[in-house]
């Protein structure tokens, strides 16, 4: 089947009580047993019918096996660091968002090491390898530069390594319509469903999907075990949100290469960053990677006051943490997504106060053109 049809069908059925095409939502936090007999659900943290629906979803959509989910994106990200035990190595991305950062902080407490690379050349992955290396984790495309990771030269040479590292990859920016790390070789896919999965700026959860069999019994018992569970409520509305996945994102992208395009040659803009511009270092391998670019754009607008002025003009864009959502949104990223992340680091990073982040949402893009236009015109 195609992917919108998986989208729309995939791990639903019509309710067989009342034959209602969408399936309900079920509040129960637990169900009737029959004695000495095994029962597909008996405490909703453990497992409840909208969770399995959602799970079982996605991990069509990703081309997985077994799918988690959490109720946030860095609930998800933990769940994958509890493989780890003290002593173990990660390799991961020196441009990552700001909330995963914290809790790889709070995992060298336990005893995790880490090495922070710039991960746009694999080469320095392999520099970093070593026998206590146990996770690569990738953030492709980063937040907020929109840099890439070769996904299949990560895999190879990990293959060439040691098969046994996992390889994670944070699909958040793209969802599994644009790209499918698990076919490229990676092991682990996680998502901040509250971005373009939802795409309604209505739920926080967090989604791990694998394609190997030894994660799913510990990757079961994270989530049983430590309870960072969504609502049903919640999986129901991701479920429906999941459905119209495709369309929006077409959308999403093409208003974000017009919206990517205008500010390019816009004299008050001092560069754009986008992997659907020429100009991008890796439109390339975006091109390779990625059925399309994304619906995100970053623009370097000089100063914090230019900034100001701009955010403060805007009429249609939202200034609002999060991204995905069918609205368009800007991020000032040194104050509110990377706010966490030492002013020395971001610096050293390349982020600037001057740097804003657009998600693009599907509005007519003539009117969200209209806005950025008039808002520069402030500055």
């Amino acid at each position: 089947m195609g992917f919108s049809t998986d989208a729309i069908h995939w791990g639903q059925k019509p309710d067989k009580e009342s034959f209602s095409v969408i399936p309900p939502i079920y509040l129960a936090t637990t169900y009737a047993r029959k004695f000495d007999e095994e029962a597909p659900f008996v405490y909703s943290r453990t497992q409840n019918p909208n969770r399995k629906m959602l799970e079982e979803n996605i991990a069509k959509l990703e081309n997985g096996k077994y799918g988690f989910a959490f109720s946030s994106g860095v609930a998800a990200v933990t769940a994958v660091m509890q493989l780890l035990k003290p002593g173990d190595h990660v390799i991961t991305t020196k441009n990552i968002y700001g909330g995963t950062l914290r809790v790889f902080k709070e995992m060298q407490k336990w005893g995790i090491k880490f090495s922070f690379v710039d991960m746009t050349q694999v080469e320095n992955v392999e520099r970093e390898l070593k026998n206590e290396t146990k996770l690569i984790f990738a953030e492709t495309p980063s937040n907020p530069f929109l840099y890439l990771t070769d996904l299949k030269r990560l895999a190879e040479l990990r293959d060439s390594f040691n098969r046994e590292i996992l390889i994670a990859v944070d699909n958040t920016f793209m969802t599994p319509y644009l790209q499918r790390p698990l076919e490229l070789g990676c092991d682990i896919v996680i998502h901040s469903s509250t971005k373009f999965l939802n795409g309604h700026s209505d739920v926080v959860g967090g989604i791990v999907v694998t394609n190997r069999d030894e994660l799913q019994k510990p990757l079961w018992y994270i989530q049983r075990a430590f309870g960072a569970v969504p609502s049903p409520f919640d999986c129901w509305l991701l479920l429906r949100s999941i459905k119209t996945l495709a369309v929006r994102i077409k959308q999403h992208c093409s208003n974000a290469k017009r919206v990517a395009i205008f500010l390019s040659v816009h004299p008050k803009v001092k560069r754009v960053f986008y992997p659907g511009l020429p100009s991008h270092p890796q439109y390339e391998l975006a091109q390779r990677q990625m059925k399309d670019f994304g619906g995100v754009v970053t623009v370097d607008l000089g100063s914090r006051d230019n900034v100001k002025k701009f955010v403060e003009n805007l009429k249609i864009f939202t200034l609002a943490e999060s991204l995905g959502g069918v609205e368009s949104l800007v991020n000032h990223s040194w104050s509110m997504s990377h706010s966490s992340v030492p002013e020395e680091e971001k610096r050293e990073l390349g982020l600037t106060e001057g740097i804003v982040r657009l998600s693009v949402g599907i509005e007519d893009v003539e009117d969200l053109i209209s806005d950025l236009e008039q808002a520069l015109e402030k500055i």
